[in-house]
């Protein structure tokens, strides 16, 4: 009795130990990701030479209402009414609840699933199969209820991963649709910058068609009294006819921006034809602030979208790692069977079962492998994206800043010369009715103030739309206030 007791727990002890074998024996035949790694990196924005093109000047980065800075209530007005009609905004939005609805399904992926069924079928038995009798050969209905949970234990941190990628995702297209909108916001304080612009030049155009109706009846004048011939009436008509036709060229681009602005706002071209004139002032003092460029990564919506980017791709990495090790899903259910609804309502009619489940990736050929490797290169492609946003960021402010300085030392040149222009102008109008000298001198003269004029009315333009431009470029008041939150992922892949 003795020995047969020895022999069972011989033969348990065995049975223990060869099952122990044979599960690390699978686990070292496991496909597995060595070898397979990025050595890729974010670029730090102080890593870039700067201290040059981007000096620190004490100023402030835009507000949220940046473009208020140029006084004009329209404009702030249209900027509101994009911001509640704009189809553009619109398809951010849903990109945003699609991203949203994504990131709760992978949330669903972690928590336990319950489920309740309920079946009835009718079926006739074979007599000559595995059903005994009274059963065999007979009509027979079959009742089911069934409730039935299951958990994913998750050991490896797959569907947590996937979960932290679905929401660095839903992040990033929180970010886009800030790119959307300031990208719009600046689309539309340039067309109306533009549309101020126009009217400048339509000034200049309506005082050149006086000047030169006042050119032509001087001329009547002096063919009456022979000191001039038909050459310079047929002159002063022409140039007369010209700047007419300026100004109605300058009318038809007047309104083709004021449709444009109609379709910016999310009107039809209708609504460009009831905007007054802008009435834009100069606009903030233009000074770069103190902690550039470090700050510029939060305040640039679209060096942020492309971090979170980066930190999607770090966890995507993560989950692929974790399919290389085994699934354990726990399942359970308890219900009733019958056949026949009169005793399906009884206990001896309970059914349950429950146990887990263990899926154990062993030879696939490559694919898990394949789909690391894909991860990594998702990865480096958003680092890479990352880095080049970062570079266009840096560039694109220092871009700004410079031509806006060297517009205000054009503006210097610009007013002096356009003021000695305006005087020669004066003085050969004066002589010209005064006879001391011919048209010839008359035209000149006011074609190089018409073209001064002309001159500072578009730098001024030019400056304010860098303003704009250099307000977009640094972030329009966008402020990420996660900033901090994705770092320790990208560093732990």
């Amino acid at each position: 009795m003795i020995n047969q007791s020895n022999r069972e727990n011989s033969a348990r002890r065995f049975a223990r130990t060869s099952a122990t074998l044979m599960f690390v024996a699978v686990l070292s035949a496991c496909a597995n990701y060595a070898g397979i790694h990025s050595d890729k990196d974010m670029a730090q924005p102080q890593s870039y030479a700067t201290s040059q093109s981007l000096p620190a000047e004490a100023g402030h980065w835009p507000a949220a209402d940046w473009a208020d800075q140029f006084g004009d209530a329209q404009l702030h007005a249209l900027l509101d009414e994009a911001l509640a009609h704009s189809p553009t905004l619109e398809q951010a939005r849903a990109r945003i609840a699609a991203a949203s609805a994504y990131s709760e399904t992978a949330r669903a992926d972690t928590l336990p699933q319950v489920d309740a069924s309920y079946s009835y079928t009718r079926q006739q038995y074979s007599a000559n199969a595995l059903v005994p009798p009274p059963y065999a050969g007979s009509w027979q209905s079959e009742n089911k209820g069934l409730l039935s949970a299951s958990y994913d234990l998750d050991l490896w941190g797959k569907n947590r991963e996937a979960l932290r990628a679905a929401v660095s995702q839903w992040q990033a297209s929180q970010a886009d649709a800030e790119v959307v909108r300031l990208t719009l916001d600046a689309a539309i304080a340039r067309a109306y910058n533009q549309l101020a612009r126009l009217y400048a030049l339509r000034d200049i155009a309506a005082s050149e068609i006086v000047q030169r109706e006042q050119v032509e009846r001087i001329t009547a004048g002096r063919i009456a009294n022979g000191l001039d011939t038909e050459v310079e009436r047929k002159t002063a008509e022409a140039n007369l006819a010209s700047s007419r036709a300026t100004l109605s060229a300058l009318d038809g681009r007047i309104l083709a921006t004021r449709y444009q602005l109609g379709a910016l706002v999310g009107q039809g071209p209708d609504r460009g034809l009831s905007i007054a004139r802008p009435q834009l002032g100069i606009g903030d003092e233009v000074r770069l602030p103190g902690n550039l460029p470090a700050d510029l990564v939060s305040r640039r919506p679209d060096i942020v979208a492309a971090r979170w980017r980066v930190d999607a791709m770090t966890h995507g990495i993560q989950q692929a790692k974790a399919e290389f090790y085994p699934d354990i899903n726990l399942s359970a259910s308890l219900g009733l069977d019958a056949f026949g609804f009169g005793r399906f309502l009884t206990a001896a009619s309970r059914t349950a079962s429950a146990g887990p489940a263990i899926h154990l990736p062993i030879f696939d050929g490559g694919a898990l492998r394949a789909q690391l490797k894909g991860r990594y290169a998702e990865f480096d492609y958003a680092i890479a994206t990352y880095n080049q946003t970062l570079v266009t960021a840096l560039s694109d402010v220092a871009t700004q800043l410079s031509q806006i300085r060297s517009t205000d030392a054009q503006l210097v040149d610009a007013n002096v010369a356009q003021s000695a222009a305006r005087r020669a102008q004066e003085l050969a109008f004066t002589q010209y009715k005064a006879g001391l000298t011919n048209q010839l001198t008359v035209l000149n003269a006011e074609t190089n103030a018409l073209a001064a004029d002309r001159s500072v009315a578009n730098l001024k333009m030019d400056r304010r739309d860098q303003q704009i431009a250099l307000a977009a470029a640094l972030g329009g008041g966008y402020t990420d206030t996660d900033a901090s939150k994705n770092t320790a992922a990208v560093a732990a892949r």
